[in-house]
Formats: structure tokens, C-alpha cells, sequence
């Protein structure tokens, strides 16, 4: 939207006011107005869509020129590094953690069950500690 008032603020506030109004037209009135409107409409969305394209065309330029200032190609960008300890943005969503090693493990009927210590408590290793056994007895020696 534009910064200047118009007269369809108003309407486009409020659906009783455009009823109303609407009302005191008619039907080939509002047919016109309606065309006129959706013509309109047509034309900003494509002057919206140009400007866009040109300002990701700008954007694109300035990184060009930013690799040929520094002699890099757009391959290296994906050969960088990730930057560590870069602060997220509150409300931010975390990355995928990084693996822990498993500390406890149970086999029963020659299955392998492993567990980080770190979570819920997996349902095999909760039966296990509530039959009475100790998590000092399936812990893996460091």
C-alpha cells in the first residue's frame, strides 16, 4: 500500500461501508467499478513483480561483483566453511544437535539396544529400570 490516503481506504476497511455504498450504485455501475478495480489490481501487482525482479537483479549483480572483486567463483561458496558461535535471531528454530555417543546398552533376545543417557528414557531401558535393574548395570565402559 501506498503511503498517500485514498478514497477506498475506507471501503477496504470496512465490508458494511462498501455494502452500503455499493447500494446507491447500480448493477452495471458496480460491474464497471469492479472491472476498473481488477485492472487496476492487475497493474500493481505487475509493477510490484517488476520491481522485485529488478531489485533481485541488482542483488545478484552486487554479489557478481563482490566475487570477481575477491577472485572467488560461486563454487567456493559451497566449499565455505559455516560459521560457528553466529547468534540466531530471537525465537530462532536450533539446528539439528550433534550426535552423543551412547552410554548405556541392553541386548535382549539378541537384540542391541543403545541409549545417550540424554532424553526421554527409551520404553526397552524403562522396563529394564523398573524391574528392578540398575542403569549401572547396562552402562558402557569408557
Amino acid at each position: 500500500m501506498k503511503g498517500k490516503s485514498s478514497v477506498f481506504s475506507a471501503y477496504a476497511k470496512s465490508k458494511a461501508k462498501t455494502s452500503a455504498e455499493a447500494r446507491r450504485l447500480s448493477i452495471a455501475e458496480l460491474e464497471k467499478l469492479i472491472a476498473n478495480l481488477n485492472a487496476s489490481l492487475a497493474a500493481e501487482k505487475a509493477k510490484l513483480k517488476k520491481k522485485e525482479t529488478q531489485d533481485r537483479l541488482a542483488t545478484i549483480q552486487k554479489v557478481n561483483d563482490l566475487l570477481a572483486e575477491s577472485g572467488l567463483k560461486p563454487e567456493d561458496l559451497k566449499k565455505a566453511p559455516r560459521k560457528v558461535g553466529v547468534k540466531r535471531k530471537a525465537g530462532a528454530k536450533r539446528g539439528k544437535t550433534a550426535k552423543v555417543p551412547p552410554r548405556y546398552r541392553l541386548e535382549i533376545d539378541g537384540k542391541e539396544y543403545l541409549w545417550s543417557g540424554r532424553g526421554r528414557t527409551p520404553r526397552v531401558f524403562r522396563e529394564y529400570f523398573d524391574a528392578g535393574n540398575s542403569r549401572e548395570s547396562c552402562e558402557i565402559a569408557a
